[in-house]
């Protein structure tokens, strides 16, 4: 996020690579370096609707369709939003339809999925793990990365398998599980180094900004990358329900415009925070790795770090490395999506990563996007 004490990004930051340039022609046609117009509308049909529209019409149609509600996932190729109703209620089908999006029969309601994540966090809170509810194939999706082995990979097992037959299945990672909080040259406190995620107002009217809790916990005082001061922590969450921390400016004067400096002297000016939905493109912004895109694949995921269980998370596959810790994730037309947790691999061989929701986030700490 760009503001008046950290310099401006003259390009595409170092270790963004050829996958970083690619996302930036993507999204690029959609930023601007004057912050002058914005993008146009997407046009919104009976059928064909954007990812934000289909995470309010999932949110909505989850309310309303109560135990019958399988979960929902964006169809980006089509642009259509798929709804799983379970058991195959005709009326609730009825409903979906309705509504513009695609109903599926599944066999799993989500809250039936929501009770074997619960189950897992009392029975497998083993660091190393993660799982999210994946609507595309009606299961939870469990991932273990290279640490569980011997008796902490059969106690997994056991786990996922008492939950009985199509409700959950595991996957391992190449990668560990971790924060990425080391690296980058963004904004530094108590040692370590992160990434700016979103400026914001405060309810009193104090310009600050979003990162990861995990950084925020490390240092009440952050420094810009010529060391002079820049802002104080006002709050802190990790582990627990959320990784994310609030900085408010320590000079008023501070300019906290609400956009993304995407690099190459281009800015993405922010109109929003929303909600994600499974399948649809992201981008996220590191000061280590620069500008990488991707989908999400899951929602409501819970991780077990090292330092402690979060939960709440948003899942994707969308590379990051230490230092892009508290970064931006957002879309295209400018949605605040999520601020990077951690995750497994890098942006070489790839991996899971974990976003903390701007939407919760917000709501705990009593700010808004913009002015």
């Amino acid at each position: 996020m760009s503001h008046r004490r950290i310099p401006k990004r003259k390009a595409v930051l170092a270790g963004a690579g050829a996958v970083g340039i690619a996302a930036a022609a993507i999204l690029l046609p959609n930023a601007n370096a004057s912050q002058s117009g914005s993008a146009a509308p997407q046009q919104v049909t009976a059928t064909t609707m954007s990812a934000a529209s289909a995470a309010r019409v999932a949110g909505q149609l989850g309310e309303s369709l109560g135990d019958s509600y399988g979960g929902a996932y964006y169809d980006a190729a089509k642009k259509r939003l798929v709804v799983n109703v379970a058991d195959g209620d005709k009326e609730d089908a009825a409903r979906v339809e309705q509504a513009g999006a695609v109903a599926r029969t599944v066999r799993n309601s989500t809250r039936e999925l929501t009770s074997a994540t619960r189950t897992l966090s009392r029975e497998a809170g083993i660091p190393g793990t993660a799982w999210a509810v994946d609507p595309r194939t009606n299961q939870v999706l469990v991932t273990a990365d290279r640490t569980v082995t011997g008796d902490r990979w059969n106690t997994l097992e056991s786990a996922v398998e008492d939950l009985g037959p199509g409700v959950a299945r595991i996957q391992k990672s190449k990668g560990e599980f971790k924060t990425f909080v080391d690296g980058g040259d963004a904004i530094f406190g108590g040692g370590a180094r992160c990434s700016l995620g979103f400026n914001v107002t405060t309810q009193d009217g104090q310009n600050g900004f979003l990162t990861a809790g995990h950084c925020t916990a490390s240092s009440q005082e952050w420094t810009d990358e010529n060391g002079a001061p820049l802002g104080t922590v006002q709050q802190s969450v990790f582990p627990g329900e959320g990784d994310f921390g609030l900085v408010t400016y320590d000079d008023p004067a501070t300019e906290a415009p609400s956009v993304v400096d995407v690099g190459g002297g281009q800015t993405l000016q922010i109109r929003q925070a929303a909600d994600a939905a499974v399948g649809q493109q992201v981008f996220r912004m590191g000061s280590t790795t620069g500008l990488r895109d991707g989908q999400v694949t899951g929602l409501n995921a819970t991780v077990n770090y090292p330092e402690g269980t979060v939960t709440g998370l948003i899942q994707t596959n969308v590379c990051a490395e230490p230092g892009d810790s508290g970064g931006s994730l957002f879309t295209r037309e400018g949605d605040a999506v999520g601020l990077t947790s951690g995750g497994s691999g890098n942006c070489d061989v790839g991996g899971e990563t974990f976003f903390q929701p701007v939407t919760t986030a917000l709501a705990a700490v009593g700010a808004r996007i913009g002015g």
